[in-house]
């Protein structure tokens, strides 16, 4: 069963996180992805179906916005226990193999998620020059065995408006998709 997004309020300044980069094994900071034009961040993980059918069309808007200057990077938060797939030698494989061209981070405490308010996967959220939230929503309209094509056009269009110096449509649409694997709250203790 899909789960949508909560709002986090535009505007909201990007709460800060230090995570291990699955594929560099360094840990990165909201200051080491920064951008001066655009920050996207993407709750992401490897299992979930809503994720592997955006994929390829997400690496490829990720490849040509940031010729643009806009910083990308994806963070997963599934709980490896649960959800071996999703632990962070599996991240660095799909890393890999679909040349994600961001790094790919392993929250595993999971409360970069919870800062966020993040509760699926994919969702982005899309920070302005100031690291203000300007998007917070979905990649756009496609679903898995839907007929709908894959476009990227909801994040297209509100980092198109971003590097255009203009305001991000407020209609935003919430990210759909599988719902994060929490921690029971006797594991988030251990």
């Amino acid at each position: 069963m899909p789960l949508a997004s909560t709002a986090l309020p535009l505007g909201t300044v990007a709460p800060n996180f230090a995570l291990l980069d699955t594929v560099s094994d360094k840990i990165v900071s909201l200051q080491d992805v920064a951008s001066n034009r655009a920050t996207v961040i993407m709750f992401l993980c490897n299992h979930c179906p809503y994720v592997q059918h955006i994929l390829s069309e997400l690496v490829q808007v990720a490849n040509e916005y940031q010729q643009k200057g806009v910083r990308f990077v994806g963070i997963s938060a599934n709980d490896a226990t649960s959800s071996p797939q999703d632990g962070p030698q599996q991240m660095r494989e799909l890393a890999r193999e679909k040349n994600f061209p961001f790094p790919y981070l392993y929250d595993q405490t999971q409360q970069v998620a919870r800062t966020y308010q993040a509760v699926c996967t994919p969702e982005f959220y899309v920070f302005d020059r100031n690291m203000r939230l300007a998007y917070h929503g979905k990649f756009d309209d496609a679903q898995p065995k839907s007929n709908v094509p894959v476009t990227g056009h909801g994040l297209r269009q509100a980092l198109d408006a971003l590097l255009a110096g203009q305001a991000v449509v407020a209609d935003q649409k919430p990210g759909i998709g599988c719902g994060i694997k929490w921690k029971t709250p006797q594991e988030a203790v251990d």
